[in-house]
C-alpha cells in the first residue's frame, strides 16, 4: 500500500466519525410510541405520560417511565425484546419477532418519512 492508500483510508475513518458523532448530537429526543402487530399500527403511547400497557392480548407488557419505553416482559423463549432495553429517541424499535410486536419512538417535531414502501 502506498502513502496516499493510507491517506484515503485515514480520511474516510475521519469523515465516518464526524457523521457518526453529529448523528449522536443532533439526535432528537421522541414524542410518543407506536405499536405494531403484523405491520398494523394497535395502539400509539405518548412518552409523557407513564404507564404500563398489556399489548398483543397480554403477551408482551410495556412500561413507559422518564421519557423511556421498555418491555417489562413477554412470552417468547429467548426475550430479546426484553433485554433491548429502553428507547427514547426518535427511530429507536424494539422488536419481538415471536410475537409479530415492534415498539417504534417518533417525534411530532421531525418529518417521519418510511423509507420502506409498503
Amino acid at each position: 500500500m502506498k502513502k496516499r492508500d493510507w491517506i484515503l483510508i485515514g480520511g474516510l475513518l475521519v469523515l465516518a466519525l464526524v457523521i457518526t458523532g453529529l448523528s449522536f448530537l443532533l439526535r432528537q429526543g421522541g414524542d410518543y410510541v407506536v405499536v405494531r402487530v403484523d405491520g398494523a399500527e394497535v395502539a400509539r403511547y405518548s412518552l409523557s405520560q407513564e404507564g404500563e400497557y398489556a399489548l398483543n392480548g397480554g403477551t408482551n407488557v410495556l412500561r413507559i417511565e422518564n421519557g423511556s419505553a421498555y418491555l417489562v416482559s413477554a412470552d417468547c423463549p429467548d426475550l430479546l425484546c426484553v433485554k433491548q432495553g429502553k428507547i427514547r429517541y426518535g427511530g429507536q424499535t424494539i422488536t419481538c419477532l415471536p410475537n409479530r410486536l415492534t415498539v417504534t419512538v417518533y417525534s411530532s417535531r421531525q418529518n417521519d418519512v418510511d423509507l420502506v414502501a409498503n
